[in-house]
């Protein structure tokens, strides 16, 4: 067990520092492309943070884990509007853009609910992956039709691109795959030793795990007042881990979800509809809503343990 814990600290540590590789050579590559910092946020930084979930996703499909699969997913969706939003908004309260709020969020929202559905039918086969996927692109391309550079990228707020930044890319990814795998294997073994389902596993040291680069991104973001950026980061991360990771899952190896992963599914899409209305009251998330976000992520977490 202890080497296994070792082992799982080692792929957590090397997820965390590659994936920050990775969002500061993209973010820095799209920047001196005039993209705004509300779009970076949504999509490289969002992307680039959910390396580890994708990895680790598909990695357990791969060997027959549905509900490591599907747990870590749905996980890591509740810790980045949980635990993530929630520290950051108990640390500095964050201010919400109206269009944020009602277009992207409505977008998860919506991707939400339609997973949600996916799992109580059963349905999360070949043909509803290629749908995920095909409301990612519709997603991607209505961004990209708005991504005119704001106030702060026209001041060149933040550095641009330099020659290193391309291979720094590179070897983030390298990084993440490596540290996906590793962290697979050794929540499987935690699993069986403890004697606790794949699901809680996948549910907690999984979702948690993989939602580090989440929280240093937007932690830093946070302190430096980037509420587009950090907030961009989350709900661009959330809509990814469903549309993407899932969508992509699904299509390679279709997944049959557990009584518990039904309920964690649906159980996801009344907690992102919280978090949405928490943003809209006052137009930011405040120290105290932060710290009933930490609190109901926790309940969560209790509760899979106790199924």
């Amino acid at each position: 067990m202890f080497v296994d814990l070792a082992f799982a600290l080692l792929a957590v540590v090397l997820l965390w520092r590659t994936a920050d590789w990775i969002v500061e050579s993209a973010a820095a590559i799209a920047r001196s492309r005039g993209v705004s910092e509300l779009v970076i946020g949504l999509t490289i930084v969002a992307f680039g943070t959910s390396a580890p979930e994708f990895l680790v996703t598909l990695s357990a499909s791969v060997k027959q884990m549905p509900d490591i699969s599907l747990a870590n997913v749905v996980g890591s969706n509740f810790a980045n509007l949980g635990l993530v939003l929630g520290l950051c908004a108990f640390v500095v309260p964050v201010a919400a853009s109206r269009l944020l709020v009602l277009r992207d969020g409505g977008f998860l929202l919506l991707l939400t609910g339609g997973v949600a559905l996916a799992a109580w039918r059963e349905a999360l086969g070949p043909l509803t992956g290629l749908g995920l996927l095909g409301f990612l692109a519709g997603y991607l391309w209505l961004l990209f039709r708005n991504r005119e550079c704001d106030a702060a990228c026209e001041a060149g707020d933040g550095r641009t691109a330099r020659w290193w930044d391309y291979p720094r890319l590179l070897a983030g990814f390298a990084g993440v795959a490596v540290g996906g795998t590793l962290l697979v294997e050794t929540a499987a073994n935690l699993a069986r030793l403890a004697g606790v389902s794949e699901w809680f596993i996948g549910l907690t040291l999984v979702a948690v795990g993989t939602s580090l680069p989440e929280l240093a991104t937007c932690l830093a973001a946070a302190l430096r007042g980037r509420g587009d950026m950090l907030l961009g980061n989350l709900v661009g991360s959330n809509i990814f881990n469903y549309a993407g990771v899932l969508g992509l899952t699904c299509v390679i190896s279709p997944l049959s979800p557990s009584p518990q992963a039904v309920a964690g599914a649906a159980l996801n899409l009344g907690f992102v509809a919280l978090a949405l209305v928490l943003m809209r009251t006052g137009w930011r998330v405040s120290r105290l809503e932060g710290l009933l976000l930490m609190l109901l992520n926790l309940l969560v977490i209790g509760v899979a343990w106790r199924g």
